[in-house]
Formats: C-alpha cells, sequence, structure tokens
C-alpha cells in the first residue's frame, strides 16, 4: 500500500511539474504580446511652402533720377534741327525727385516658377532744370516735371529658400506719365499724357502669413514729343527718361 502510494504521489508530482512549465511557455508570449514594442516618434511635418499665387494689393514708394532734353530746330533751322541757326531753347539737365502710391496684380505658381501682370500708378514729383538753356547770348531756365508715373507690367520669378518665401523676378512692360515742361525766355509751357515703356527687377519675401515687403528697380523711358512751340513754326520737343528705385507692401488675398 505504502509503496501504491508513493508512485501516485510521484506521477501527480511530475504532472504537475509538466503542467507549470508548459503554463509558463503559454503565459510568456502572451505577457510580451501584451506590452507595445517602443517605436520611434513619427518624423516632423515638413515645413509648409510658401504659396506666391493669387490676386494681391500693395502700396510702395521710392526716389527717381533721370534726365530730359528740350530740343528745337531754331528760328532759321538751328542747330536742334540740324541747321545753321542758333537753338533757341535746347537744354539737357538732369532730373530727381520723389513717388509714393499703389497698386495690384495677379500671379499663378507652376512648381518654384511665379508668373503674373501687376499695374501701379504713384503720384511723382520729378522734376528737373537748368538756367543755360539756349545759345550763350540768350541763355535762360528751362524746366521738366513728372507728377505721375503708372506701369502695367508682366512678371516672372523664381521662388527661393526652403519654404520658397524668397522671391526674384525680372519685369516689363508699358509706362505712363504725366509730362510737363516750360521755357522762361518765351513764356511758353506744355503738357500732354505720354505712354512708353519700362524695364526692371525686383526681390519680395513673405514675412507674415500673407503680407510681404519688396524691393524693385525700374527704368522707364516716356519718349519725346513736342509741348509746346516758342514761336510760329518752332516746336519744342522734350523727352524723359529715369531710374526709379523703390521699396513696396503686398497683401495676397489667399
Amino acid at each position: 500500500m505504502s509503496k501504491e502510494l508513493a508512485f501516485a504521489l510521484t506521477a501527480v508530482a511530475m504532472i504537475t511539474g509538466v503542467t507549470a512549465a508548459a503554463a509558463d511557455e503559454y503565459i510568456a508570449p502572451r505577457r510580451a504580446q501584451a506590452v507595445p514594442p517602443a517605436t520611434a516618434p513619427p518624423p516632423a511635418a515638413p515645413p509648409a511652402v510658401n504659396n506666391w499665387a493669387g490676386p494681391f494689393v500693395g502700396v510702395a514708394g521710392g526716389f527717381a533720377w533721370g534726365r530730359s532734353n528740350q530740343t528745337d530746330p531754331g528760328f532759321f533751322g538751328g542747330v536742334g534741327g540740324g541747321g545753321t541757326g542758333p537753338p533757341p531753347a535746347d537744354g539737357r539737365f538732369s532730373l530727381k525727385g520723389g513717388l509714393i502710391g499703389g497698386g495690384g496684380g495677379y500671379n499663378l505658381q507652376f512648381g518654384q516658377w511665379v508668373l503674373g501682370l501687376e499695374t501701379d500708378y504713384s503720384w511723382a514729383d520729378i522734376k528737373g532744370s537748368s538756367n543755360g538753356c539756349g545759345a550763350a547770348f540768350i541763355s535762360h531756365t528751362c524746366s521738366t516735371r513728372v507728377d505721375s508715373l503708372g506701369t502695367f507690367r508682366g512678371r516672372a520669378g523664381y521662388a527661393l529658400g526652403p519654404q520658397g518665401t524668397w522671391l526674384v523676378y525680372a519685369t516689363g512692360g508699358l509706362a505712363v506719365g504725366d509730362l510737363e515742361a516750360s521755357d522762361s525766355l518765351f513764356n511758353a509751357s506744355g503738357s500732354k499724357f505720354r505712354a512708353g515703356w519700362t524695364v526692371g527687377a525686383g526681390v519680395e519675401t513673405a514675412f507674415w502669413r500673407n503680407w510681404s515687403v519688396k524691393a524693385e528697380y525700374l527704368y522707364i523711358d516716356l519718349g519725346k514729343t513736342v509741348l509746346f512751340s516758342i514761336g510760329p513754326g518752332v516746336p519744342e520737343t522734350v523727352s524723359f527718361s529715369a531710374n526709379v528705385v523703390r521699396v513696396g507692401l503686398n497683401y495676397k488675398f489667399y
């Protein structure tokens, strides 16, 4: 009887040990699966790329300097017109002054390329004069002034920087202005709204939400035209060209 009891206890102990070992092997993987494995943090989102496309408005102001010529054929087919007589009202002199105004436009964007149209109009006070106009024996004062300047231009640019917030561009198109001139010797003056051309370049940077600032250079040429006559059959031809440097602030609507 004692041998049988000992055998039974030994069998129970063996079965219990095997069952416990199997249970440990079954529970350990489940415990391991219950704890999620450590994972690397998700990569940071790339910075937002600035969008230059859309309509915009802005203000701009700056400084201009240039030249004006006043020429005439003279009373005897003078030097201004290729003859031999004196040019009684000829003058060549520099101009300078400021301008400020506003405008707007629309941009399209293709990757990093930005194409657009813009127009602007500015009040201006660009003027110059000379007290040495005409021949030496009739030297006197003549002057030229531009009261306003406007442009209608195309623009082609390229966005730079990690977020595309810098735009360098070339621009060109139509220029218009109110051109005035006078001659003191003959008490003559005249004005005309002139159309010409402009070309230039600039850089613009977006700095906060829809706002951007720009710096721009334009060369403007309004050509030459007859503004008045210093006598019967003696027309005075006046020309205007200028360099314009200005800075501006733009707001893009979306």
